[in-house]
C-alpha cells in the first residue's frame, strides 16, 4: 500500500519509529515532514498528507501530532478526506469499517509506540464493504460536495409513557420457620411458572439473590445476612464453566515481563475472562492477548486508593489508551469512612467516566474488609449513582479479602441496576470460587486460576 505520513515536532519521533515499521511490512512509504523536533505548525503537514491521498498519490495517510485532534480538523479540510482520530484498537477498525477513513490520525502525547503501530495496524487492515456504511460515507460526500439537502426525518409522535413495572413483594426473613421457608421457597418457583431465567444475576430483574428452588440454597443466604431472596436458577455451569468467571491476576510488586507473558498464555490456555495486571504491563499483555477474546485489565489508584480523582481518571485514560478494557479502581476508603460520600462519588465518577469514554468497563474496589456493613452498602449505591459496571470486594491487600457474606450484601444492593459484582482477595480453590458465585458474584480475581479450574474439573469427572 502506498502510505503519506508526516508530522510535527511533538509527532516526530512516533513518525520515525512508524516509518520504519511500515517500510518493514513492505509499504511504500512517502514521508512529508517534519524531519526534526524543532517547533513547527502541524496544519502544514496534515494538510500535505492530506493532499497526498486526495491527489490519488498514496492510498492512504497517517498524521501525528500532541493530540491528534488538531490535524485531523485540518486534514478534513481538504476535498476528499475524510479523518478520524484513534486512540485503541476499536477506534481505528471503526473508522475505516463504518466511515471509510482515509486518513489517521494519532496523538503522540496519549499513546506510545506500541499501540501505535497495533493502531496502525488494525486500521490498514479494516475495510468499509457493508453497504449501510457506503451509503452513510456518501452522504457525508455529498455534503462536502453541496450535492446533498439532508433534512432530519419528522418528529414521530411520542409513545405513551410504559406503564410502571409491578415491583415484587420484599419479604422479611429476619425470623422465619423451617416449614414456613419451604413453603416460600415454593411460592416463589410458582410465581415464577417454572421458566428458565438468565444465568447471569445482574440480567434477573429481582430484589435479593436467587435461591433456585431449593430451601437449602435460601438458609445458607439468611446465614451470610440477606434480609431478600428471589426464585430462578442458581449461576449456572459450575463446575464447567468455571473458568470463564475468573480474572487471572498478577499484582506482585516483583512481576517480570517473563511472567507477566506467561500469564498471558495462561489465560488464554485456559480460556480466562480477564488478565488482571498492574498499569506498567498493560501495553504488553495488550499485544500478548491480541485476538484471543481474554480482556486486558488494570488496576487504577490500587492498592490503596489515597490519590486525587483527576489523577485516578488519568491513570485510567492512560490504560485505555494503551489496551485495556477493563479498569478495576480502588475508591477513597479514608473519605468513605469520614462520611465524606460527595468525595467518593466524585472520585468513583471522574474513573467511570474515563471508562464509558475509552469503551471499557469500570470495577470499583470497596476494599471490604475496612468497611462496616453500612459502610459496604453506601460504597455500592454510590457505585450505582456513578453508572459503575462492578462492584468488587478487595485489592487482596488489606487486613481481608472476599467473603460470601460480602459478596451477596453486594449483590443485594447492585444487581437490579445491572451492576455485577466481582470478588477478590484470597480465593484459592475451587470451593472459594463456587462460594462466591452462589453468593452472587458474576466475576472472581484469583492469582490461583488454574488450580481453581483444574480442581473443577477434576470434581465434574469423580461426578461424572
Amino acid at each position: 500500500m502506498k502510505i503519506a505520513i508526516g508530522a510535527d515536532h511533538g509527532g516526530f519521533e512516533l513518525k520515525t519509529v512508524l516509518v520504519q515499521s511500515l517500510q518493514a511490512q513492505g509499504h511504500e512509504v512517502t514521508d512529508v515532514g517534519t524531519s526534526s523536533r524543532e517547533a513547527v505548525d502541524y496544519p502544514v503537514f496534515a494538510h500535505a498528507v492530506a493532499a497526498e491521498v486526495a491527489a490519488g498519490r498514496s492510498d492512504r495517510g497517517i498524521m501525528i501530532d500532541g493530540a491528534g485532534i488538531g490535524s485531523c480538523m485540518a486534514a478534513n479540510k481538504v476535498p476528499g478526506i475524510r479523518a478520524g482520530m484513534a486512540y485503541d484498537l476499536s477506534s481505528a477498525a471503526n473508522g475505516v469499517v463504518h466511515n471509510n477513513a482515509n486518513v489517521l490520525t494519532l496523538g503522540a502525547g496519549l499513546i506510545g509506540a506500541g499501540l501505535a503501530q497495533q493502531i496502525v495496524e488494525a486500521w490498514l487492515g479494516s475495510a468499509c464493504t457493508e453497504d449501510r456504511h457506503l451509503r452513510r460515507v456518501k452522504l457525508i460526500m455529498d455534503i462536502e460536495s453541496g450535492k446533498a439537502v439532508i433534512a432530519p426525518p419528522p418528529v414521530k409522535t411520542p409513545s405513551p409513557p410504559p406503564q410502571p413495572k409491578v415491583q415484587a413483594e420484599l419479604i422479611d426473613l429476619s425470623s422465619i420457620s423451617e416449614d414456613d421457608l419451604v413453603r416460600i421457597v415454593a411460592r416463589l418457583q410458582a410465581l415464577g411458572g417454572g421458566s428458565a431465567a438468565p444465568t447471569s444475576r445482574v440480567a434477573a430483574d429481582h430484589p435479593g439473590p436467587s435461591v433456585g428452588s431449593n430451601p437449602e440454597t435460601a438458609r445458607s443466604f439468611l446465614g451470610l445476612g440477606v434480609g431478600r431472596l428471589s426464585a430462578g436458577p442458581s449461576p449456572g455451569a459450575i463446575p464447567a464453566d468455571v473458568g470463564r468467571y475468573i480474572d487471572h491476576t498478577l499484582l506482585k510488586p516483583n512481576a517480570t515481563a517473563e511472567d507477566v507473558k506467561k500469564l498471558c498464555a495462561e489465560a488464554r490456555d485456559f480460556d480466562f475472562a480477564a488478565v488482571c495486571v498492574n498499569p506498567v504491563w498493560v501495553p504488553l499483555v495488550a499485544g500478548e492477548l491480541h485476538g484471543s477474546g481474554v480482556k486486558t485489565c488494570s488496576v487504577v489508584g490500587f492498592p490503596l486508593g489515597a490519590t486525587h480523582p483527576e489523577t485516578k481518571a488519568f491513570e485510567a485514560r492512560r490504560a485505555i489508551r494503551e489496551g485495556a478494557k477493563e479498569i478495576d479502581m480502588v475508591i477513597n476508603i479514608g473519605a468513605l469512612k469520614g462520611g465524606d460520600e460527595e468525595l467518593v462519588l466524585k472520585d468513583i465518577r471522574a474513573v467511570v467516566e474515563a471508562c464509558r469514554d475509552g469503551n471499557a468497563h469500570c470495577k470499583v474496589i470497596i476494599e471490604t474488609a475496612l468497611l462496616t456493613d453500612e459502610e459496604k452498602r453506601i460504597a455500592c449505591r454510590l457505585s450505582r449513582k456513578a453508572r459503575a459496571h462492578f462492584v468488587k470486594t478487595s485489592t487482596g491487600f488489606a487486613s481481608g479479602g472476599a467473603t460470601a457474606h460480602d459478596v451477596a450484601l453486594m449483590a443485594e444492593e447492585v444487581a437490579s441496576a445491572g451492576i455485577e459484582v466481582k470478588a477478590s482477595g484470597g480465593i484459592r480453590s475451587y470451593t472459594d470460587a463456587k462460594a462466591m458465585i452462589e453468593a452472587g458474584a458474576t466475576r472472581v480475581g484469583a492469582s490461583a486460576g488454574i488450580g481453581i479450574v483444574e480442581e473443577a474439573h477434576e470434581l465434574e469427572k469423580s461426578h461424572g
